[in-house]
């Protein structure tokens, strides 16, 4: 029986299989190449970025215009481009047109930074196989980005959130009428959440079987792969056994058993637990956008506040490299800073 996480990790390998069909031969030779130091969902990423590059310098290059498809761009002709061509594709990413010729498609800083790091890559490899003699991409800049500050619920907001998921007030008529039946689930979702900062994906892929009530502890699957336990309190402990006398007399339609069902009895997607989120939210706070990524960083946020152990909250929220944690939460150094400065006085006033 496989597991949610093999599961996806197929449909991600399948799902960059169709892509490279429409990518030029070599491009299989630099995905071989970075396999073992990539994840699916890069790899995946990766295949997209290259896809929107290549299709830009198909059509803005003269003489790449009269080619059938991107297939056929080889890589002499990569060879070719020059600094400027990168910069203008930078340029171009700010609107462009989507495959339908009807919609556009915007980015910003992060955008446009996260598609120049694929292409980056993609030139490095192939300079550093000797198969391209230069690689203008290593003297474009990289887009500056602006660190936004934490987006996060205070202790007030995080109460009414739960209260709100429990009571359903001003909710619509038409959410009510669901919300009797997904009340407990929701709550168990969210608490969970809230409980323990796991992504949103760690969240939907947890079956029964993987929370443990002796200990308080539930397995899950990071990023990667890696399988770790992770703690929750005795007040999601309430709020899980709660939800699991409803869910264990609840069909299932899967092979296997998934911790939260969809009303369709299949696992909960991500798509539809964001959505949840933000049906509850909306109704706590019209200021902040809340998402399941913010819930997170509302319980980094806290563990940070309790213990100051940057170490910790590195290794519960399964950041891998401590100075991701770092840059996050650096904002919140420099206010434990200003309290520091602000207590000690010089002169008696």
């Amino acid at each position: 029986m496989s597991s949610y996480q093999e599961e996806h990790q197929k449909y991600i390998t399948l799902k960059t299989r169709e892509m490279l069909k429409e990518l030029p031969p070599y491009i299989f030779d630099f995905f071989r190449g970075i396999e073992h130091t990539t994840s699916a969902n890069t790899r995946l990423a990766y295949a997209y970025d290259i896809r929107v590059f290549l299709k830009y310098i198909h059509e803005a290059k003269p003489a790449l215009s009269n080619l059938p498809s991107i297939k056929e761009i080889t890589l002499a002709e990569l060879n070719q481009l020059t600094a400027r061509d990168i910069e203008c594709y930078l340029e171009y990413l700010s609107y462009y047109e989507k495959e339908d010729k009807e919609t556009y498609h915007q980015n910003g800083q992060n955008g446009k930074a996260r598609k120049l790091a694929s292409i980056k890559t993609l030139f490095h490899y192939f300079y550093k196989q000797e198969r391209l003699t230069h690689n203008p991409t290593s003297i474009v800049d990289m887009p500056k980005i602006y660190e936004k500050p934490i987006i996060k619920l205070e202790v007030d907001e995080i109460a009414k959130l739960l209260d709100v998921v429990e009571s359903g007030e001003d909710l619509t008529e038409k959410q009510k009428a669901y919300h009797k039946f997904t009340k407990k689930r929701d709550l168990a979702i969210i608490a969970v959440l809230l409980g323990t900062g796991i992504r949103v994906s760690e969240c939907v892929g947890i079956n029964i079987e993987d929370i443990d009530f002796n200990y308080n502890g539930i397995k899950i699957t990071r990023k990667g792969g890696n399988e770790t336990i992770i703690y929750f309190s005795t007040e999601v402990e309430g709020i899980l056994k709660d939800y699991l006398v409803e869910r264990k007399n609840q069909p299932c339609k899967e092979t296997d058993t998934p911790l939260f069902l969809s009303m369709q009895n299949k696992r909960i997607s991500v798509r539809s637990v964001q959505l949840l989120v933000k049906k509850y939210s909306q109704h706590v706070t019209s200021l902040k956008k809340i998402t399941p990524h913010k819930l997170r960083s509302t319980y980094g946020t806290q563990l940070y506040q309790e213990t100051g152990d940057i170490y910790l909250v590195a290794d519960v929220l399964g950041h891998k490299d401590v100075n991701t944690t770092k840059k996050h939460y650096a904002q919140m150094d420099d206010e434990r800073k200003r309290r520091a400065a602000s207590i000690i006085k010089l002169r008696e006033i």
